[in-house]
């Protein structure tokens, strides 16, 4: 089942990415597989390591480890997030970012990217495919799989117009579905961050011109909840 459908994602990327080509869309400026070869290589690649946490995701991850970089200092947390990177993307360099670098556990936040369309449209099955995708490699190489929520937002200021509350809401229970079905941990990160629109609080949790990527307090929130998915996944 996890070839078929690994199959079928690999199959979905190389569909989008012919229709983004003839579109004049320019897949490369996201695509960035390589990003952390360098140091990925100085983590001691194949090394075990009792609690090596990795997080995959886009820009919200990224920033995250900029933003508080006290989190992942003194712990074996690593942060591989690339900005504006579509689960598509996320799973090309999910083996070197994540698999390669011998993880007891994963947390997996993607799918913001591919609803902003930022490398061309991309079905809501694509999106929960390729999550489902990485979530089947991590978990067939032993590594402990969470599965984070998108988090809430009504806009992205980037591509205006979109609405993507609803879509966010309908992606996350797929996901938790999902994750419930095959016992892994799913980081609800959306309900406790979100407003009574359907976005991330303002200004306690972004702010007016974002929208999207947590503030401080934010990551504060997110930290807490990470930290409990995880020990939870450590100790089963």
């Amino acid at each position: 089942m996890m070839i078929n459908r690994l199959s079928l994602a690999i199959f979905y990327i190389f569909t989008i990415l012919l229709v983004n080509n003839m579109s004049g869309q320019n897949w490369s400026v996201f695509a960035n597989t390589t990003r952390y070869d360098k140091a990925n290589i100085e983590l001691n690649l194949h090394t075990e390591n009792n609690n090596r946490v990795v997080f995959m995701g886009n820009s919200i991850t990224e920033a995250w480890v900029s933003i508080r970089p006290e989190f992942f200092k003194d712990r074996e947390y690593i942060g591989r997030g690339i900005s504006g990177q579509t689960t598509s993307q996320m799973l090309l360099r999910f083996r070197a970012d994540v698999v390669d670098l011998n993880p007891k556990v994963v947390v997996i936040l993607a799918g913001t990217n591919d609803i902003a369309g930022n490398t061309g449209f991309t079905p809501i099955e694509t999106i929960i495919g390729n999550i489902k995708s990485m979530a089947e490699i991590a978990n067939s190489n032993n590594i402990k799989v969470i599965i984070s929520s998108i988090l809430p937002a009504i806009d992205y200021p980037w591509k205006p117009g979109l609405e993507p509350a609803p879509i966010i809401v309908k992606i996350n229970k797929a996901l938790k579905a999902y994750a419930d079905k095959n016992n892994f941990i799913y980081l609800d990160y959306y309900s406790s961050m979100v407003d009574d629109k359907g976005g991330l609080k303002v200004p306690e949790y972004t702010s007016e011109e974002d929208l999207v990527h947590p503030n401080k307090e934010g990551y504060l929130i997110m930290e807490k909840l990470a930290e409990s998915a995880i020990n939870n996944a450590l100790s089963n």
